[in-house]
Formats: structure tokens, C-alpha cells, sequence
């Protein structure tokens, strides 16, 4: 898990996600109207979509912005013509990076996300060359002073999970996406709190980075990457050690 959740765990000590409320609500509309478009109206029907909305809701996102988000991807308003694609390329480093898009112009959208690479000493690549490293996981936070490692993994695998690992401050729950929904119910049903549940790319290898200006390189590829309206997710393979963290501030 470490290699899929160093830049999360990264983003979060720079604030990131706090900083940016308003542009991660408007990402997260994009992520629900999608999936309205292509499974319907009804979370209960639409794993996809409850997925979206349980994200939505997981940063405060009002619920009228959620029912606005959902009646877009059903035609019933405009700003529901987005299109979904994947972006791989690599950073400074030999590092793999993989951006799921969600844009409605892709002429647009495509040199933007390149230029980003190129700045960075990174490079978009062709379809598939990194894709291959990453498998879709699901993942459930709950907060370590909530419970213990063993009682956790006891619930999560009897739901469903496969494991279950330590992250900061957060145990991080690893599981098939289609059995992430049961693992919620589980944590929750035992009066656990749910930090948050998401669909992540984990890699199956990471590079090492303890070269302090290739470590900058990468992060400012990751934190571009990551400001860009169209941008959802970005996942990468890179580990920076805790010494070059910290000499980056």
C-alpha cells in the first residue's frame, strides 16, 4: 500500500485537499454526473455513482450540489457532456504516472496535460505504457485511535477485504472495488468511523527518489497534475524517503 499512498499522505501534510475545497467539489460533480450518465440515477443500482456520492460526501460536498451533479449526468440539466480517459506518461526518475481525465474537450485537455509533463522533465507516453503497473484497489480509511490492527483486519477480511496496513495517523483497509461497499457496512455496522473510501490505483513496484531536485521535479509534476480542473486521480509509483521529505519542507 505504501506505494499508492505516499503522494495521498504527502498531499495531505501540504494541506492540499483543504486548500482546494471548492475545486475537489467541482471534481467530485464530474465524477457523479459520469456515473449517472452511464448507470442511472440510483445509487442503491449504481455502484459507481454511490461510490461518487459516499466521496462527496466524505469532504462536506451539500447535498444540492450532489442532486444537481446526478440530474446533469441524467440530461435533466446542462454540463453533463464529459468524457472519460486515462493519461500515462512518466516523471523525472523513470517514475510511472497515471491521470484519470474527465474533460468536455479533449483537443483541449490533451495539450494542457502534456505541457504539464514537459515543464516537469516528464513525459506523456502512449496508451498502456504504464497502466500495466497499477491495479484498481479499493481503499477504506479508518482512523487508527478508533481501533486496533487485529480487530480491523478481523471484521474487513470476513467482509471481504485482503489486508490492512498502517498510514500516519490511519489504518488503510484494502479490497476488490466491488466488495468495498460491504466493507464500509461492516466497519461501520462494528461503530467504527469511516475517514473515507475510495477506488485507487496501487503499483506493483516503486521507484525510489532521494535525489533532493529529482524528489522537487516529481512533486511538482504530482501537485500540477493534481491543480488541473480535469484531472480526478493521479497515481504513481515513486517513494520519496522521510530524510528527502523533509529537507523539501
Amino acid at each position: 500500500m505504501a506505494g499508492h499512498s505516499h503522494w495521498a499522505n504527502i498531499a495531505r501534510k501540504k494541506s492540499l485537499v483543504d486548500a482546494k475545497r471548492g475545486k475537489l467539489w467541482s471534481k467530485l460533480a464530474k465524477a457523479i454526473i459520469v456515473a449517472a450518465k452511464h448507470g442511472g440515477p440510483d445509487p442503491d443500482a449504481n455502484l459507481k455513482l454511490r461510490y461518487a456520492i459516499d466521496a462527496a460526501k466524505a469532504v462536506s460536498m451539500p447535498k444540492d450540489n450532489i442532486q444537481r451533479a446526478i440530474k446533469a449526468g441524467c440530461g435533466e440539466l446542462k454540463g453533463g457532456n464529459l468524457e472519460e480517459s486515462v493519461y500515462e506518461g512518466y516523471a523525472a526518475g523513470g517514475v510511472a504516472v497515471l491521470c484519470e481525465i474527465l474533460t468536455d474537450n479533449r483537443n483541449r485537455t490533451a495539450p494542457e496535460i502534456r505541457k504539464i509533463f514537459e515543464v516537469c522533465d516528464g513525459k506523456l507516453g502512449a496508451t498502456g505504457c504504464v497502466a500495466y503497473l497499477f491495479t484498481r484497489t479499493g481503499v477504506v480509511r479508518v482512523p487508527q485511535d478508533a481501533c486496533g490492527e487485529e480487530q480491523l483486519l478481523e471484521l474487513a477480511v470476513e467482509a471481504g477485504a485482503e489486508d490492512v496496513s498502517g498510514a500516519d495517523d490511519h489504518w488503510e483497509v484494502s479490497c476488490d472495488p466491488q466488495a468495498m461497499s460491504d466493507v464500509v457496512a461492516a466497519v461501520t455496522a462494528a461503530g467504527l468511523p469511516v475517514e473515507s473510501n475510495q477506488i485507487v490505483r496501487i503499483p506493483s513496484n516503486t521507484v525510489e527518489i532521494d535525489d533532493i531536485d529529482m524528489a522537487r521535479k516529481v512533486l511538482t509534476l504530482m501537485e500540477r497534475l493534481d491543480d488541473h480542473d480535469d484531472v480526478q486521480s493521479v497515481s504513481a509509483n515513486f517513494s520519496i524517503p522521510d530524510e528527502a521529505l523533509a529537507q523539501l519542507g
